[in-house]
């Protein structure tokens, strides 16, 4: 079997990937570059040059190759590499006939727990959203967070003071709206310092949410340890991450 062709698949604000083979067998993938799809769109054709020809179920190969073979990396590349490494375990488990999960090591488990993502532009929204997802029997409410989701064309400013007690404040009301029957997955989309993290971190523990994503820029690792070891609540992070070391 063999790789005849690399379709790029741009569908709205995402990107697939179809891999065709010469025995009629298509894979798919998705690449997560987000804002920079258009180049991670041609990172593909790139690959593309050298996938052409080759066996689809030499994956770890060629994920060894197309990470190896030039000089650079980042999240447009890493995003068409995942894609591509995603379609070939899609023909990978059409091949032998068997789901991909069972290539991976076989089931664990009959189903998994989710989180409600809740939308909104004020405080209310968000609290309303809260509430909805507790009737609709979701124990685990996420992207909520403190400081809403503003234009990123609007300047913003607040006082020290003002912006950790409206966030805690904020969390406060997401924690009275749902009580202790749900958990909170507080999102702060690196907007603070490492200080005014463990501020807020510790002024939200009283809460108790289940994790506190990504409180500041993950580009220091040393500053996102030292908010960890300040709080006591879990940190969670690694979307802004391109590889398994990383």
């Amino acid at each position: 079997m063999k790789i005849i062709d690399i379709q790029p698949l741009p569908v709205d604000r995402y990107l697939f990937v179809k891999v065709v083979t010469d025995e009629g067998l298509c894979g798919y993938g998705e690449s997560g570059a987000w804002g920079f799809l258009e180049a991670s769109q041609q990172a593909m054709e790139t690959f593309k040059r050298y996938l052409i020809g080759q066996d689809p179920l030499r994956i770890e190969h060629h994920w060894q190759y197309m990470y190896r073979w030039s000089h650079f990396r980042g999240a447009a590349i890493m995003g068409a590499l995942s894609a591509i490494d995603i379609a070939l375990w899609d023909i990978a488990g059409k091949w032998f006939k068997v789901p991909c999960y069972q290539l991976l090591g076989g089931k664990c488990r009959d189903r998994l727990r989710t989180y409600c993502h809740v939308f909104g532009v004020t405080r209310d929204q968000l609290v309303a959203g809260c509430v909805e997802a507790k009737k609709r029997g979701f124990t685990a409410i996420g992207h909520l967070t403190p400081f809403l989701d503003d234009s990123r064309n609007i300047p913003f400013f607040k006082t020290h003071v003002a912006k950790m007690r409206d966030a805690i404040d904020t969390v406060a009301c997401y924690r009275e709206a749902v009580g202790n029957d749900v958990d909170l997955c507080i999102e702060i989309h690196r907007q603070l310092t490492p200080a005014e993290a463990i501020v807020l971190g510790r002024g939200i523990e009283r809460f108790h949410p289940m994790f506190y994503e990504d409180p500041t820029l993950p580009d220091n690792l040393d500053a996102m340890g030292q908010i960890a070891e300040k709080l006591h609540i879990p940190i969670a992070t690694g979307e802004r991450l391109h590889t398994i070391h990383e």
